[in-house]
């Protein structure tokens, strides 16, 4: 791959302010070789170059919480209420073929790529999107999901865990990290919970955990009672006052806690239902938090208290959940943590960028020499005497403005290109 250089109207780099007349050189290795105002940014011989001047680089969105095995699902779920949404997802998938998964996967995949995502955080079960992403040279991390709320299930559960991990990992590169998924509190017992975890540690994966998300969890959790409840009774499968050995959790992230899941490599999706010893006992766990407000809102789970979190110091991305909770619209999902946490365009741009790879525990998110070259670049007007950043939030919609996507200095996405590939 010969060397790049490309240059804009304006360079946000999401490690310092906006550079009128930006301009980066992608070396043959995919990496950013030089960063700056154009004058400063080398042309060399035989490289390609690109002008944008119409548009701003910045880099490429990070999306924290994702579900891409369940593309083309949208719509087909509508029951309002969680614990009956849930069964019926789980209906869907029991009748998708994983060959039709894989398809999904690559389609949300793409779909990404044609909305300036170059790194996702997915959660499955098929492992379909480990594979899509290696295809595509997708960059991110995919945790793979286990169930199984009854205790008496966690040898099956933990086989068929390492069974998958075992073949998963042939996929995994420099930038395709496998992690794994303990799926929620209503789905895994407190001891799977807890071999999950330790497996984890062995194995050095991260974790992601459905967490605090709806109140109907926080029911089974904290009083044993609600629709999640009255299915564990209905299988036979003890309450979490039996499991703890006779009093319920304080909370779902206490019942975490408990069992070691909590820790600086583990992300906790939703962290919706949280009162402040469970923002404190985060923070001292040093674990991070995948903020996904449109889906939290499509559910009726209420606002996560975003604020408070990053008060806290806890590390926090936005992400857009699965389609079937909503749109893969990432840029929405930061305008509403924005109006929810009253953040400034440089603070809400970053929970998609280097705050979102600071949750991840990856090297992305920032547009410096060395950093892998994963950008996108934006159709942008009337920043003069205002924000870019504020400009960008505002103006963001890449059907009609975003032109092109990069990782690793390869162009994924081209817009006007059939099919939108490069």
């Amino acid at each position: 791959m010969p060397a790049h250089r490309l240059d804009a109207r304006w360079l946000l780099t999401m490690d310092g302010p906006p550079i009128e007349g930006g301009a980066v050189l992608i070396d043959a290795g995919g990496r950013l070789e030089a960063v700056g105002p154009g004058d400063s940014v080398p042309l060399p011989e035989g490289a390609l170059e690109s002008s944008f001047p119409d548009a701003v680089i910045l880099p490429g969105l990070i999306n924290t919480h994702t579900h891409l095995e369940l593309t083309g699902f949208a719509g087909l779920v509508a029951d309002p209420d969680f614990a009956p949404w849930i069964r019926s997802l789980r209906t869907l998938k029991a009748a998708r073929s994983r060959d039709a998964f894989l398809e999904a996967a690559r389609d949300g995949v793409r779909r990404c790529f044609a909305a300036g995502v170059t790194t996702v955080a997915d959660t499955g079960d098929s492992g379909v999107v480990m594979q899509a992403l290696a295809e595509a040279g997708g960059s991110g991390i995919v945790y793979q999901e286990v169930f199984g709320p009854h205790p008496d299930q966690v040898r099956e559960s933990m086989n068929g865990l390492v069974a998958h991990v075992a073949e998963l990992r042939t996929f995994e590169s420099d930038r395709l990290r496998l992690g794994v998924s303990p799926h929620a509190p209503y789905t895994v017992s407190g001891l799977l919970y807890e071999a999950v975890a330790r497996f984890a540690r062995d194995e050095h994966l991260p974790v992601a955990v459905h967490i605090a998300e709806s109140k109907e969890e926080t029911e089974l959790v904290t009083r044993g009672r609600g629709p999640f409840a009255e299915a564990w009774r209905g299988r036979g499968i003890p309450g979490l006052d039996v499991q703890a050995g006779g009093a319920f959790p304080r909370s779902s992230v206490a019942w975490l806690d408990r069992h070691g899941v909590l820790a600086p490599e583990t992300l906790c999706i939703h962290a919706v239902q949280l009162d402040p010893a469970d923002v404190a006992l985060l923070a001292l766990r040093g674990a991070a938090v995948a903020h996904c407000p449109c889906s939290n809102r499509a559910h009726r789970h209420g606002d996560a208290p975003i604020a408070a979190l990053l008060a806290a110091g806890i590390r926090v991305g936005v992400g857009t959940d699965s389609e079937v909770s909503g749109k893969l619209d990432l840029m929405a999902d930061v305008r509403l943590a924005r109006r929810l946490a009253a953040l400034s365009a440089d603070a809400a741009l970053g929970l998609v960028t280097r705050d979102a790879a600071g949750a991840l525990g990856i090297p992305a998110g920032r547009l410096v020499p060395g950093a892998m070259a994963d950008l996108v670049v934006h159709k942008v007007r009337g920043v003069d005497g205002g924000s870019m950043a504020d400009a960008l939030l505002d103006q963001w919609d890449p059907a009609v403005g975003l032109v092109g996507t990069w990782i690793g200095g390869r162009r994924v996405y081209r817009a006007g290109h059939e099919g939108g590939v490069a």
